[in-house]
């Protein structure tokens, strides 16, 4: 019987083997072939179905279980790859080979062995780095060694037994710290200058700051003395070169560009204020937390700063799907928002959070609920052009007076009536005078573009016979003063129209879509279209007013309804005196395009001369309250009178104030660019409703979600219940007060790393947008973690950090390769020498125009368009880059105010590795081609500077001092000297902006 029974255990645990075998020699290297690459959780998860696990197959996808053991006819997966119906075939383009097919069966009918076991690594808070509480760590005793950055680095190295590199050469470390804070290099005489430097003492740690922060200080940064380098630091981060340089990094961080980028790259003419803001905002040393803050929300939690206003350029950096936002607007809102999170999550926190949008994270503790809360906090904005003022006066006068205008419209008896307001209203009965006189036009011709009859009794026009769905008039008078302010549109009720009218539809309503005026001067090859101001009216219907009527959408208009069976009339307002010559002609285009032939059924026309002002038609009750003494109007005829007057006042105080600016942001208001530097108003009344998707797809939603953000921050709440039910604003304040919080451990190390990674070409942890579980661990955790606390424990400067890593010993090392270091480190990740870099695109392109003199160093401002623009395509431009004249202007701007189309980049930065801003580019990518090559010495913008330069030297040597910023070596001399006799400086001046010298940073 055991004899038995082992042979049974024995044989059984041989044919699992066996199976196993069978499944890992034969089955998985198929699988991996044609069907992980759509269905598996690194890549895709097409239908919901992985397959790269057990589990995967067995729980299946949208579609239920994928494999039914034993039975291949029976399992779905094997009909997909018999592709037994047009509906189901897989893989989708080419069906898989016989004796694929045959091991598939094969290995399903033997019970389907897999040994795959999905692991999951999903970390909790407690058990991963980047969420952990931070505090700042024990700084490591390193003898000789005082600098905090420095001990942390020394600590390492000497654990692996590794000595640091010398400091390097003062002419090194000028170009390197220039480049590095500027992106400019320094010119040759400050190069000599900083050689000559001598050293004198100062109170550098401590200079500049409180009390209190100089106790702290002093504990880790003693009083040293000031070296030359050391004040280079100081001048060079005070400079507003500095926020020129680093907005450069931000600006890719969140992918932002001035398009829209997808199908229909539309240009956002007014996107580069948001840049304007960053590069003040560094330059200032903004606290990071008030940085945060003002990006996301400035208008709520910084409502008496109107200026900032232009930080909210953050939250329409990224792409705009011009298509998607027309034809499919539930899947542009989630796809919008989608970037939107994954953009302020990436930038401010390093996470993934969009990895949480079809099921939970698979690595991270993010659930789908967390990333559809982060949604719903951007669920009430619309991006496009907002207006702000930049002047804090001119913002509280238009507030005011708009506050006015809200309440005029509305009627609102508590602001209208005040005692202040009251006064107001007072002082403008006082301006009335006499009536206004009107002139009827003498009307020469008068036609109906779709075929009513329109015949004049005297001075007025009454259509009749055909009635049309839409209909347009065209009258063309004489007019009888030399001077014209304003048109008055008298609708006449009359007995022959439906309910006596004055329109044309059975209820005796009207729309007034658009009116167009044209003056033809006696004589003139054309005619000029007259502006309208203003427009109003004796009644307007609600939600059709008569500024609807010259506002230039067709799809809104003045109408009277239910005030139908009297007359009614309309006065417009012209944005300027117009001067009439004898002989002129006035022709006006009355458009009813609302359908339902809401036509105008009796009317007449008159004009004036007198003060426009003046002219503005007055509702009844207004004009019943003036015949009377103030202490006799009743309630209604009092607020109607005030809602009038104190419409008109405001009116003209806004009209006396300059115009706004604008920037391309996202609000819940803001003019949507859908053409060409055209906006269409929109307004996001409501926040719209989040749901969690199933699986991420549109249409299966499951449950609303409340805003808010990552719930594995367990010392902040994860739900915004009460701003939720707020104005959105108060979302995206709670989402910036989160995200700002001093316990907050991702923001910190997040911008802490950021800057280590800038300076070093990698940071601490090299993946600066991923601090997950796929991403990579620091290589220096400690000081990661004590560099976060010291921007948390410094108010927030940005220039601390700046100075606390470029005064040290470790960034002062030499850069040359040294073999006995690179067999222990071989990628140098504890930092036994500086990492050497290349120049990126903006450095080399803004190198290129320092060293030939053509930099234009003005600050600010609309962007430099450097290509030639065609015909449009999809509504996407053409650019030309080669076509551009460099020689149109005598300097050039900084790379930063560089204008970026998103879709159609330039090639010459492209080639030099410029990201593609469709995306975000927490680290800029490093190529070596021979297209690169070609590009650096035959591009035009290389060969036009080359010229320049060459223009401007006399001897070879000149050339070397421009660009290598030293004196040529005696062979170098005899060299350039011969070459340059052959080729000319130009064609020097080419060699020496591609040599290695050039492009590298030591």
């Amino acid at each position: 019987m055991k004899r038995a029974f082992l042979a049974l255990w024995v044989f059984g645990g041989f044919s699992a083997v066996f199976a196993d075998e069978f499944f890992i020699s034969k089955i998985e290297p198929l699988l991996k072939q044609r069907c992980l690459e759509c269905h598996s959780h690194e890549k895709k998860m097409k239908g919901g179905l992985t397959l790269d696990s057990r589990s995967g197959w067995e729980q299946g996808g949208d579609s239920g279980p994928a494999i039914v053991v034993g039975k291949p006819e029976e399992s779905l997966f094997i009909k997909m790859v018999r592709w037994s119906d047009d509906e189901h075939q897989m893989p989708p383009k080419e069906k898989l080979p016989s004796a694929e097919i045959a091991l598939l069966e094969e290995w399903v009918k033997r019970g389907a062995p897999d040994p795959r076991v999905m692991v999951k690594k999903r970390p909790t808070e407690s058990d991963w780095w980047s969420l952990k509480p931070l505090v700042a760590p024990r700084m490591p005793e390193v003898a000789g060694v005082d600098h905090p950055v420095d001990r942390f680095i020394r600590a390492r190295l000497a654990e692996r037994k590794i000595m640091p590199s010398p400091e390097a050469d003062r002419r090194t470390l000028i170009r390197r710290v220039m480049f590095d804070l500027h992106g400019l290099p320094p010119s040759h005489a400050e190069v000599e200058a900083f050689l000559a430097e001598t050293e004198g003492p100062s109170d550098h740690q401590t200079g500049g700051q409180s009390d209190k922060e100089k106790d702290s200080l002093l504990s880790t940064h003693p009083i040293v003395s000031l070296s030359a380098y050391e004040r280079l630091v100081d001048r060079l981060l005070e400079s507003p070169r500095y926020g020129e340089r680093w907005a450069r990094h931000w600006l890719d961080t969140i992918h932002f560009a001035e398009t829209h980028g997808c199908g229909h790259d539309l240009p956002r003419d007014h996107a580069w204020r948001y840049r304007d803001y960053v590069i003040t905002a560094l330059n200032e040393d903004k606290p990071w937390p008030r940085f945060v803050r003002e990006q996301l929300a400035a208008d709520v939690l910084f409502p008496g700063e109107p200026k900032l206003i232009a930080a909210l350029g953050f939250l329409g950096a990224g792409v705009f799907d011009h298509s998607a936002y027309q034809t499919a607007r539930t899947n542009f809102d989630y796809l919008d928002r989608d970037d939107l999170v994954t953009q302020t999550m990436g930038a401010f926190t390093s996470t993934t959070a969009n990895c949480a949008r079809c099921h939970a994270h698979k690595f991270d503790p993010i659930s789908q609920d967390d990333y559809y809360a982060l949604q719903a906090v951007f669920a009430g904005l619309i991006e496009g052009d907002i207006p702000f003022d930049e002047d804090k006066t001119v913002a509280q006068s238009r507030k005011r007076w708009q506050t006015l205008l809200t309440a005029a419209e509305a009627k609102d008896k508590v602001v209208l009536l005040n005692p202040e307001n009251t006064a107001l209203v007072s002082a403008w009965e006082k301006t009335q005078g006499a009536p206004v006189k009107w002139s009827p036009l003498g009307y020469e011709s008068f036609i109906s573009a779709e075929g009513s009859s329109l015949k004049r009794t005297g001075d007025t026009l009454l259509s009749s016979g055909a009635k049309p769905d839409k209909d347009s008039y065209i009258i063309t008078s004489s007019v009888p003063l030399t001077k014209i302010t304003a048109l008055r549109l008298d609708v006449l009720a009359d007995p022959s129209l439906p309910m006596k009218g004055p329109g044309r539809q059975d209820n005796g309503n009207l729309t007034l879509s658009e009116i167009e005026a044209q003056l033809f001067d006696p004589g003139a090859a054309q005619p000029v279209k007259l502006k309208f101001t203003r427009a109003t009216a004796d009644f307007d219907q609600q939600g059709w007013t008569s500024a609807m009527a010259i506002d230039g959408n067709a799809a809104t208009g003045w109408g009277i309804h239910p005030a139908v069976g009297v007359s009614h009339h309309a006065v417009l307002e012209f944005t300027e005196a117009i001067s009439i010559q004898p002989g002129a002609r006035l022709t006006l285009t009355l458009k009813q395009l609302s359908g339902k032939s809401h036509l105008i059924g009796s009317f007449k026309l008159s004009v004036t001369d007198e003060p426009a002002v003046r002219a503005a038609a007055m509702p009844t009750l207004a004009q019943e309250a003036l015949k009377l003494p103030a202490d006799q109007r009743s309630e209604p005829q009092r607020l109607t009178l005030a809602a009038h007057a104190l419409h008109i006042r405001a009116d003209e105080e806004m009209k006396k104030l300059p115009g706004p600016a604008l920037v391309y942001a996202a609000a819940k208001k803001a003019d949507v660019l859908l053409a060409v530097s055209k906006g269409t108003p929109t307004t996001i009344a409501k926040a719209k409703t989040v749901q969690v998707l199933k699986r991420g797809e549109f249409d299966k939603p499951m449950k609303e979600v409340v805003s808010g953000t990552l719930s594995a921050i367990q010392a902040l709440p994860a739900r915004f219940e009460k701003a939720h039910i707020s104005d959105e604003s108060a979302r995206r304040a709670a989402l910036a007060e989160w995200l700002a919080d001093e316990k907050n451990p991702l923001t910190w190390r997040s911008i802490a790393n950021r800057i280590w990674h800038y300076h070093f070409g990698r940071g601490l942890c090299d993946t600066p947008n991923d601090f997950g579980r796929m991403g990579g661990t620091p290589s220096h955790p400690e000081l990661l973690d004590w560099f976060a606390c010291e921007l948390r424990d410094h108010g927030g400067s940005l220039k601390h950090l700046h100075r606390l890593i470029v005064t040290s010993a470790t960034y002062r090392q030499r850069s040359e390769h040294r073999e006995d270091a690179a067999k222990l480190d071989g990628d140098n990740r504890l930092l036994w020498r500086m990492n050497r870099l290349r120049l990126d695109a903006d450095s080399y392109r803004d190198f290129v125009l320092a060293a030939s003199d053509r930099l234009d160093p003005a600050l600010g401002g609309p962007s430099e368009r450097q290509f030639v623009t065609g015909p449009p395509v999809q509504l996407t431009p053409t650019l030309n880059y080669d076509a551009y004249d460099w020689s149109a202007l005598p300097k050039h701007r900084r790379s930063i105010y560089r204008f970026v189309w998103r879709g159609v980049p330039d090639p010459f930065m492209d080639a030099l590795d410029f990201p593609d801003l469709g995306m975000l580019a927490p680290a800029r990518g490093f190529s070596a081609s021979a297209l690169q090559s070609l590009a650096l010495y035959n591009n035009r913008f290389v060969l036009h500077f080359s010229g320049e330069l060459g223009k401007q030297l006399i001897t070879p040597e000149e050339a070397v001092r421009r660009i290598l910023l030293r004196e040529p070596t005696a062979e170098e001399k005899t060299n350039f000297t011969t070459f340059a006799q052959k080729n000319g400086l130009a064609a020097l001046c080419r060699v020496l902006l591609n040599s290695n010298e050039f492009l590298f940073v030591n």
